[in-house]
């Protein structure tokens, strides 16, 4: 009469099966875990560099310029304002001799970089943006 269940060759290769699935298993949720950490991070750079864009361009008269900082939590920020374009316009609905005067305005470019390291190497997000400004 033969006995029913498994063999053990039988069970070391259900427990080998498992044993890869398992690792694989793991494998990618420690990627995907990896994977929604650098998001945030690169989440957490763009929303600073948008604050850095919006404080120069939202503040008094733009400069040129270079200047840079430490944001706090590992990020590094640099901000660049340098003149694109250099132009005059007559200013519309004068009359008589001011009617020739003409007002120098430039173009500025405004890029900012928000910088920082991660598993051994510096990641960086770069905005841009242009914006008129007096001479």
């Amino acid at each position: 009469m033969r006995m029913r269940g498994f063999s053990l060759l039988e069970v070391m290769i259900a427990l080998i099966i498992a044993a890869l699935a398992t690792t694989a298993l793991l494998r990618a949720a420690g990627i995907s875990l990896s994977a929604t950490t650098e998001a945030a991070l690169y989440e957490q750079a763009i929303v600073r560099a948008k604050s850095h864009l919006d404080a120069a361009t939202q503040g008094g008269a733009l400069r040129a310029g270079d200047w840079q900082g430490d944001d706090g939590g590992g990020f590094h920020w640099q901000l660049r304002v340098t003149p694109a374009q250099v132009g005059a316009v007559r200013p519309f609905g004068l009359v008589g001799p001011r009617a020739q005067t003409a007002l120098k305005v430039v173009l500025y470019r405004v890029v900012t970089a928000i910088s920082w390291r991660q598993d051994g190497r510096t990641r960086m997000v770069t905005l841009q943006t242009e914006q008129m400004g007096g001479g």
